[in-house]
């Protein structure tokens, strides 16, 4: 563990997420905790290595540490606080899901017999927690060691990549997973209306041409969408503005104005007060921040 450690301390350079030389692959340090914050999570697998983190949706509470690992079968906005402890800074593995791999995994799987698949909308869970076991922490600290090397991650990288995909698509709770890969569930019908929320997201919602994008009932896909992201359409584009918003203030120094018009309000005053509400301060604060 202390190997794996010094790996990632040695290649997080910065605080917040850090880019490796695998694609797909990056590295968040935070040197101290963070209060409850709303944030837009994408689709991937965060691997805490020190420290741990709570992530708080749809009136439940995840933590994840050391000893598990969260899963995020889709891009959702959420509430997150990260928990430094004694003095060292939290270290966690970011991986983007690869629905190439995934795909390719669960066709093998299926060939084999150890396919799951489910189209219970009760069951298609956005994120799931699970259990480290010893075969996927030794992947994660072989994933750690190949990252200090370009030469490694050219060669060998994807290779581990798609053992850690086996080894989640392995456990207990994978089958959201599943799910999303299969073709016409639930959950892949409605990742790709979420994918495209996040490409089109400035622009007029059509919540009648997102159902039919689903091929869905307008009432049908309400039900199901707030049934996975724990908000309406209305309500999710809305976290996305604003946390895109938040971005544009904070690492790109726009101004009020510019950030609200660039993420698609007409007003400043709406955009001033909705982002207050969410996160707890002014926008000009956020900048300051």
């Amino acid at each position: 563990m202390n190997n794996l450690v010094n790996n990632l301390m040695k290649l997080a350079k910065e605080e917040g997420y850090n880019n490796t030389y695998l694609p797909g692959v990056g590295i968040y340090k935070a040197s101290s905790s963070t209060a409850r914050v709303p944030l837009c999570y994408s689709q991937g697998i965060i691997i805490i290595i020190q420290g741990q983190k709570r992530i708080h949706f749809n009136q439940h509470s995840y933590d994840y540490n050391p000893e598990n690992y969260l899963t995020l079968t889709l891009p959702l906005p959420a509430e997150c606080e990260t928990i430094v402890q004694d003095g060292k800074p939290l270290l966690a593995l970011a991986i983007d899901l690869n629905l190439t791999i995934l795909s390719e995994l669960v066709r093998v799987l299926d060939e084999h017999g150890k396919g799951r698949h489910i189209d219970n909308i009760a069951e298609s869970k956005g994120l799931f927690v699970s259990q480290c076991t010893e075969a996927f922490s030794c992947v994660v600290s072989r994933l750690a060691d190949c990252l200090t090397s370009k030469l490694q991650c050219d060669i060998i990288g994807q290779g581990l990549l798609r053992e850690i995909f086996f080894h989640v698509l392995s456990g207990p709770q994978a089958s959201p997973l599943f799910a999303l890969v299969s073709h016409n569930t639930h959950l892949s019908r409605m990742e790709r209306v979420l994918k495209h929320l996040h490409n089109n997201f400035t622009g007029h919602l059509d919540v009648d041409q997102l159902a039919a994008m689903a091929n869905m009932s307008s009432s049908s896909f309400h039900r199901n969408f707030k049934q996975i992201t724990a908000s309406s359409p209305i309500q999710y584009v809305k976290k996305i503005r604003l946390s895109r918003a938040r971005e544009l203030l904070q690492d790109h120094g726009l101004k009020v104005k510019q950030a609200a018009a660039q993420v698609g309000y007409e007003s400043p005053t709406q955009f001033s007060r909705e982002f207050s509400r969410y996160f707890g301060l002014s926008p000009s604060d956020c900048a300051k921040a």
